[in-house]
């Protein structure tokens, strides 16, 4: 009778700790990919990723209130930064609201120490402000 037992323990450990998995990534864990990916493509020059994937519809607006598409604006404004690079020191949640410290530097230029501001968006973190 003993023998059921012993292999019914290493069943329930199991499950206990399948129900202990990953719960996804934290909201932590999310603004820094936002920031990450607005680094990367920043870089990679895709303003097309970053007005469509990064930015808060209200950031869109202001960008776009000179009369030019988003997109159009940040390569105006962006376009001739050489090889930026984008480091995130501290996050700090607040609801859905957040904010993280940067440190940009790019070739030829000073480098720059800012906080970006972030909105949760249908579930998404959305860059609010661009530095501050």
């Amino acid at each position: 009778m003993l023998r059921p037992v012993r292999f019914l323990a290493p069943a329930l450990v199991l499950a206990v700790l399948v129900g202990c998995g990953d719960s996804g990534p934290t909201p932590e864990q999310q603004v820094r990919t936002t920031v990450s990916d607005f680094g990367r493509a920043s870089a990679a020059k895709d303003y097309k990723t970053i007005c469509a994937r990064l930015l808060a519809p209200k950031l869109i607006e202001d960008v776009t209130s000179i009369g030019l598409p988003c997109e159009s604006a940040l390569k105006r404004g962006l376009g001739h930064v050489k090889d930026p690079r984008l480091t995130i020191g501290n996050v700090k949640i607040d609801g859905d609201q957040a904010s993280a410290e940067i440190r940009s530097s790019a070739s030829g230029e000073e480098p720059s120490q800012d906080t970006l501001k972030l909105v949760k968006v249908n579930g998404s973190w959305k860059i609010s402000s661009l530095g501050s």
